[in-house]
């Protein structure tokens, strides 16, 4: 949605950590720097934000043991609720995404999947038309005693929702058929990896899949017609062992399909990966220009990196030829955790 001669950024945050709640900044599209336009604060940790197919409205999780989402119309420079916060049916939900009429959220907390219905009018239905739980667990007992889903969103064809387990080591697909999420297949990534976000390759035929617990990339076959995800390779995420903590979070494909990045949290770094047919070479490392990078987003030739601790989302112009990015500055955004443009 353009504001002015340029589009507008949303920005998540911790309310329960002090942040702002959901933040609106216009987008320099020469430079993509952010420049703050309003928050509203009245949903708690609304952690992570996706927009309508027409940009005119967001929906909002609300990162709680209750567990909800949330609708806002954003045709104006403040976004304004469209309904009351709707639950969810599981706990701590840390994604969203808009999948085939309905607005789909991944509960970390209770390892669930929710379907809630979208009315035409962008709004959402009072309650969801199903919750799917997943089974399972994983070797690191600390974080795998259960299942743990960390994000879900629709395959490149529309056909199949994906979801990421980080607790049982695994990607599943499901269809969802009037309002029912149907479990579809499962597969599994190496024991312990802790997969938490996955991207789509442009070529609709390869994904990639961050590990938060490894760290590493797993690169996967997709193929949509079977609906079924095939594990290829594993790359590390840094160029050595870690110094310290390194849990990665987001990661990001180039609209040609030429680079991937993450980010990752503890080393506080993006890595830059350069892709080899059926495989991905690291290429480098460069700060990320804050503390612990939570979500990484891609618009325009320009990466935005979400630094909750240091509470503040980055900005880098990325070299077409090279994939480097290269900071070209910074807004305040306390408990940041995510950004969306559009």
């Amino acid at each position: 949605m353009a504001h002015g001669n340029g589009q507008r950024a949303f920005i998540g945050s911790f309310t329960a950590a002090g942040g702002p709640g959901i933040v609106t900044a216009a987008v320099a599209p020469a430079s993509g720097a952010l420049t703050l336009l309003s928050t509203v604060n009245g949903l708690p940790d609304p952690s992570y934000l996706a927009l309508s197919p027409d940009g005119a409205t967001l929906y909002a999780v609300s990162e709680t043991a209750q567990g909800a989402v949330a609708a806002y119309r954003v045709t104006g420079d403040t976004p304004e609720p469209a309904g009351p916060p709707v639950p969810v049916g599981g706990s701590g939900p840390t994604h969203l995404s808009v999948f085939a009429g309905h607005v789909l959220t991944a509960d970390y907390g209770s390892g669930s999947v929710t379907a809630v219905p979208v009315r035409p009018d962008g709004t959402l239905a009072p309650a969801p038309s199903s919750v799917l739980r997943h089974t399972g667990s994983g070797p690191y007992a600390p974080r795998q005693q259960g299942p743990h889903t960390h994000q879900v969103q629709p395959d490149p064809t529309g056909r199949w929702a994906v979801s990421v387990d980080l607790g049982t080591d695994s990607v599943r697909v499901c269809a969802l058929t009037d309002g029912v999420l149907r479990p579809h297949r499962e597969s599994a990534l190496r024991p312990g990896s802790g997969p938490r976000h996955l991207a789509f390759h442009p070529d609709g035929r390869h994904a990639y899949v961050v590990n938060e617990l490894a760290p590493t990339v797993t690169v996967c076959r997709w193929n949509a017609a079977a609906g079924a995800l095939e594990p290829l390779t594993e790359t590390p995420v840094l160029p050595g062992a870690p110094a310290g903590d390194a849990y990665p979070s987001g990661i990001v494909v180039s609209p040609d399909g030429r680079f991937v990045w993450t980010a990752t949290r503890g080393e506080d770094v993006l890595s830059v990966f350069a892709v080899e047919e059926e495989a991905l070479r690291l290429v480098t490392t460069v700060p990320c220009g804050g503390r612990w990078p939570r979500a990484l987003t891609g618009w325009n030739g320009f990466l935005y990196a979400a630094n909750e601790r240091s509470g503040e989302v980055t900005w880098f112009a990325v070299d077409p030829d090279t994939g480097v990015p290269h900071l070209g500055g910074s807004l305040a955004v306390p408990s940041a955790s995510c950004v969306v443009i559009g």
